[in-house]
């Protein structure tokens, strides 16, 4: 661990203020500042800011859908997500909104840089306008058929289901999903901020060993399909920053958003009296880190350092990317309960409790995490309560009793002690890469041997033996020293156990610079009367907490025949030419960069295909090993971002898959390689 105070300043994304807080958000948040927390604990001047991402269209129609003006719903979003991340016990150094004077004046600098160095041009385009609801259409309010699978009710920039990129004027049936018109073309001229100029640079930037594997990769794949300029501008009807000197013309919510994370810094900074250019400008020693999701990762790791070394403002010193959360291997469903809110689960579990859970399955890859909430109460009941908490609980009322709150002049076996200390150097070292599932597996090692002492010493035995009280002291005193480092350790994750483990042993557990404190063992010091530091979980909290987040799905207004109604009549010959077989399921796995695909072997009576197949959000790949489906086995092959798919699996779903998808499934009896007719 680096003995030099570093300076760090640390972000996450911005939360969009159109909706509640859910553990999906939750997920980074807390990865972040469990981060962060460490830091300052190994004596590090590391701070936090972040911000509500308050401008855009989707804030304008959902404000319009409330019957409010768009800064009255904003404003209530930031109380609201202030409540619920302070629940979480988050410690933002800066909470902020972009709908403030700090980022209007860091965007309009900004552009104007880059503007006089010639980075923005301006042309004329044309683009998707809605005539009912009389405006131009961001690429995400269109929705249609994929101009290369087929695939229907996709985005109008990019396919779910195969990965494609395009314009909004290839897809096929495109409607609006504002009003349900189809749009229209019309022209107007845009603000680009030139990105392809920025290339040699971001080559250096994102070869310099700052990035994750994963990304470095990925990356790659978008320099290879060539970087394109980045349009940075909206038409009125918008809600966010005027263009200065361009009537009608707004700032793009992604262009305002990052741009937030300096205005926040700087709102910070007014505050506590720091100087905002030491971290900001070129050169700057200090170090600079975004914590984001992997579906925002070209904004953060193209854009956003191009526009910063664009306006002479420093680039980030590395940008840490994570996976989505999902909840036993699906995406979480509202229909099912899984869609958990921030304020529920805060209404019925501790939040020490997901703290720790979520940083006992995290590590520094772009890895999605699963939340089992069968997995969650044994993991959490075992570890935290059974093994950490019990120590504390098993020693502490001897002292209480036996010696007037009084720990004692000695330990037991120093030794022992000294080498759980040693420990302590390969877990600040785990934290520090973001390893923190590694950081836990160290950390409950360590208290394991813990309880193997208690174990084999017995005081309970010792308490009994006349003159061995000086003995029994040590002991305890061994086994709440033990305690001490373990709660210390576990501090960046659990600060709420944190907090009342230091009120319980009468000292600073999470303090800055306290991880160096440790070596140190508390002799001759008074503690406190012990009191539940923390229950378990009881399963029913988990199951009201479901059953508290199972909103209905939204009536059918048309039955399946009526939505999606059936195709012009064939005859026998054009269905015979459909070859049908069954095959069996060898091995799935998640396609990489794709929210939708799952990549499956399919074993055909010894002949093996490869087949991508949109069921990701209804099915976890590993419970699909082993079955059998009906696969469409002379499909032409189909080449794909991801590789070539060699055939289809049958499934059924409605037009839009909000009712489920359900893979065809033949009956016991059939083998692979049998046509299916």
């Amino acid at each position: 661990m680096t003995t030099s105070s570093r300076k760090i300043l640390v972000t996450s994304a911005l939360l969009y203020a159109n909706g509640p807080i859910h553990l999906g958000h939750m997920l980074e948040v807390i990865q972040t500042d469990t981060w962060v927390r460490f830091q300052r604990l190994a004596g590090h001047d590391a701070r936090y800011v972040c911000a509500d991402d308050a401008h855009g269209t989707p804030i304008m129609l959902k404000a319009r859908s409330d019957g409010i003006e768009p800064v009255q719903l904003i404003e209530e979003m930031l109380r609201e997500h202030q409540r619920d991340f302070a629940g979480f016990q988050i410690q933002f150094d800066f909470y902020h909104t972009t709908h403030s004077e700090e980022n209007r004046y860091f965007t309009e600098t900004i552009y104007s840089r880059l503007n006089a160095a010639g980075y923005i041009t301006k042309r004329v385009i044309r683009q998707a306008y809605d005539p009912d609801a009389d405006m131009f259409l961001p690429d995400r309010f269109i929705r249609g058929e994929c101009p290369r699978c087929s695939s229907p009710d996709q985005y109008g920039d990019s396919c779910e289901s195969c990965g494609a990129t395009y314009s909004p004027g290839d897809l096929k049936n495109p409607v609006s999903a504002i009003s349900g018109a189809t749009p229209v073309e019309r022209e107007s001229e845009h603000h680009f901020f030139r990105l392809p100029d920025f290339e040699p640079m971001l080559k250096t930037w994102i070869g310099s060993g700052r990035l994750q594997r994963e990304v470095v990769n990925k990356l790659a794949e978008w320099f290879d399909s060539g970087l394109r300029d980045w349009d940075i501008s909206r038409d009125e009807p918008y809600f966010g920053f005027e263009i200065p000197g361009y009537p009608g013309k707004y700032f793009y919510v992604w262009l305002d958003a990052p741009i937030g994370y300096l205005a926040s810094f700087k709102a910070l900074c007014d505050t506590e009296k720091l100087d905002f250019d030491a971290y900001w400008k070129p050169g700057s020693e200090t170090e600079l880190y975004h914590f984001v999701g992997k579906d925002i990762l070209y904004f953060h790791a193209l854009f956003w350092p191009a526009v910063l070394h664009g306006a002479n403002f420093r680039t980030p010193t590395s940008v840490f990317v994570h996976g989505f959360l999902t909840v036993n291997g699906q995406k979480m469903s509202k229909s099912r309960g899984t869609f958990i809110r921030a304020d529920t689960y805060l209404r019925h579990l501790d939040p020490d409790y997901l703290r720790y859970y979520f940083a006992a399955k995290l590590n520094n890859r772009v890895e999605d995490l699963d939340l089992n909430p069968e997995d969650f109460v044994q993991r959490v009941n075992s570890d935290l309560v059974g093994k950490v908490v019990n120590i504390a609980a098993r020693c502490a009322g001897f002292i209480n009793k036996r010696f007037r709150n009084e720990i004692g002049d000695r330990l037991d076996d120093p030794d022992r002690f000294k080498r759980a200390v040693d420990a302590g150097t390969s877990i600040a070292l785990a934290y520090d890469n973001r390893e923190f599932s590694r950081a836990i597996r160290e950390i409950m090692a360590v208290a394991d041997e813990a309880n193997q002492y208690v174990n084999d010493r017995q005081p309970w035995i010792v308490a009994k033996q006349a003159g061995s009280d000086a003995e029994l002291q040590a002991i305890c005193c061994q086994g709440l020293n033990l305690f001490r480092l373990l709660i210390t350790w576990l501090s960046p994750v659990t600060p709420s156990l944190a907090q009342r483990s230091s009120s319980f042993l009468c000292c600073d557990i999470s303090g800055p610079g306290q991880w160096s404190n440790l070596s140190q063992p508390l002799l001759n010091h008074r503690i406190s009367e012990y009191q539940h530091l923390l229950t378990r979980i009881n399963p029913k909290d988990v199951k009201q907490m479901i059953a508290d987040s199972i909103e209905p799905e939204s009536p059918v207004t048309k039955p399946h025949l009526s939505d999606e109604p059936i195709r012009p009549e064939i005859t026998i010959d054009d269905f015979s030419k459909i070859d049908l077989r069954v095959a069996k399921v060898v091995d799935a796995q998640s396609v990489e960069g794709a929210d939708k695909l799952i990549e499956l072997q399919l074993d055909l009576d010894g002949e093996s295909r490869t087949v991508f197949a949109g069921i990701k959000s209804a099915y976890d790949p590993q419970t699909l090993i082993g079955r059998q489906v009906v696969v469409v086995a002379n499909l032409a092959p189909r080449k794909m971002r991801f590789g070539t798919s060699e055939g289809m699996i049958l499934a059924a779903s409605g037009s839009d898959d909000a009712s489920g998808i359900f893979v065809i499934q033949p009956d016991g009896g059939a083998e692979p390689g049998m046509g299916v007719r």
